[in-house]
């Protein structure tokens, strides 16, 4: 039985940093791709970043490029990111995900496995 634990949301400034964390467990990770989606209320849930545990590649979404950084620690089988100089726009409940087939493509529909979410909310 696959699991993700999302933590480390919560309430910040414009400006402001969090580092939010997912640990998985239930299954060997290294051929899957770690994704983080985000959903702000009356919107549909969106790509973030995400990273393929077989070679460390990344890739994010335009609007958080430069100021968020996806990463893994294999040993732990946990996903990072760490967001910086975050916007208002950036509140959501964030949600991690998993693809078995570690694929790079950002499309929520080939992630198996989803975390419950923790919610960021950034203030102006």
């Amino acid at each position: 039985q696959v699991q993700l634990v999302e933590s480390g949301g919560g309430l910040v400034q414009t400006g402001g940093s969090l580092r939010l964390s997912c640990a998985a467990s239930g299954r060997t990770f290294n051929r899957y791709t770690m994704g983080w989606f985000r959903q702000a209320p009356g919107k549909e849930r969106e790509f973030v970043a995400l990273i393929r545990w077989s070679d460390s590649s990344t890739y994010y979404t335009d609007s958080v490029k430069g100021r968020f950084t996806i990463s893994g620690n294999n040993a732990k089988n946990t996903v990072y990111m760490q967001m910086n100089s975050l916007k208002p726009e950036d509140t959501a409940v964030y949600y991690c995900a998993a693809n078995p087939s570690g694929g790079m493509a950002p499309s929520a529909n080939l992630y198996d496995y989803w975390g419950q979410g923790t919610q960021v909310t950034v203030s102006s």
